[in-house]
């Protein structure tokens, strides 16, 4: 059977590249530079899937442009919000990602920014880096502890309940808000309460953790107005899609101390960071690291390289979205 061609938008790890060579007639990026609309259209000439990943914008207008020989677009990456799924559903362009896999490591990088945000470890660090400590004090850099505090979960699946088992172990308290409760065996595991009105379960919490996916309903779903439910103690972290909050709004409440701090490792326009979120002591910022391990980043290019395999055998990807 000749083999299907494929195009990759980003470099990915040499020895997912190195099984997709035997696989496909593959098209890799030596450069590791993100591909522009014309780009995109030309490299993807005559080929059955493309591999892109969240700085590729697969919008309306580059789906309808793709070549006809484009069959699957296999995401390398669990979140398709860069991706117009209308518009490859109108064009019957199957379309898969990659859930699961990176699961751990994004909750291993939320709790980590709960604990550098709560404990001010980046700021401390900066002064050491300055040459501007001058030694221990009773009352300073005081944070705050994560045992005994209500942290609010916004998106309850696996990222969530995975970030909620972390947090338990540290004597955090459950809330949750889905747009439906999750089950009850897992309800009872986390001891966890579920709030279906979001706005009286943001008056309640001290940490609110952001891990639900970003779509057209939840784009700036923590807005000025929402913002200002939440107490003035409270730590944001945020590690699924920085469009969920308006960072505008979040920077002015920050800056002005009515939200205790914000740990992010997504941002709003990515890879542009908003200044006064930049110049704040009270943010911890990441380089959007949740899934950025050897072992996460090679689990997704094993199940970007099955849907592919699974597409063009005439069968039904694991991970098909549409």
């Amino acid at each position: 059977m000749k083999k299907p061609v494929v195009l990759v938008t980003r470099k990915l790890p040499e020895a997912t590249e190195n099984r997709m060579k035997n696989l496909f007639d593959v098209r890799l990026n030596a450069s590791d530079s993100v591909m522009s609309f014309e780009e995109l259209i030309e490299k993807s000439e005559g080929a059955t899937a493309i591999v892109p990943t969240v700085t590729d914008e697969i919008n309306a207008a580059l789906v309808s442009a793709l070549p006809l020989t484009v069959e699957i677009i296999a995401n390398f990456g669990a979140g398709v919000n860069h991706i117009d799924l209308a518009a490859t559903a109108e064009r019957k362009i199957c379309v898969t990602n990659t859930p699961d896999v990176l699961t751990d490591d994004t909750a291993d990088l939320t709790i980590a920014l709960m604990l550098a945000t709560a404990r001010r470890l980046t700021e401390g660090c900066q002064m050491l880096k300055n040459d501007l400590w001058s030694g221990w004090a009773p009352t300073f850099m005081l944070g705050t502890s994560l045992t005994n505090k209500n942290l609010g979960i916004i998106g309850l699946g696996k990222i969530g309940s995975a970030v909620a088992v972390r947090a338990r172990s540290f004597g955090m308290r459950i809330h949750y808000h889905n747009r439906k409760p999750v089950s009850e065996s897992i309800m009872a595991k986390l001891d966890a309460t579920y709030w279906q009105c979001l706005n009286e379960m943001l008056a309640q919490v001290d940490f609110l953790s952001i891990n639900c996916p970003q779509t057209a309903e939840t784009r700036h779903l923590l807005n000025a107005e929402r913002l200002d439910r939440l107490q003035q103690h409270a730590i944001i972290i945020n590690s699924a899609r920085g469009g969920i909050i308006d960072e505008a709004e979040l920077a002015e409440r920050l800056d002005k101390g009515t939200i205790a701090a914000a740990g992010l490792d997504v941002f709003e326009n990515e890879p542009e960071i908003n200044e006064k979120l930049s110049s704040l002591n009270n943010v911890v910022l990441a380089p959007h690291l949740g899934s950025a391990t050897n072992e996460s980043r090679l689990a997704m290019g094993t199940r970007v390289i099955e849907n592919i395999i699974s597409f063009v055998s005439g069968q039904v990807p694991q991970d098909k979205i549409y």
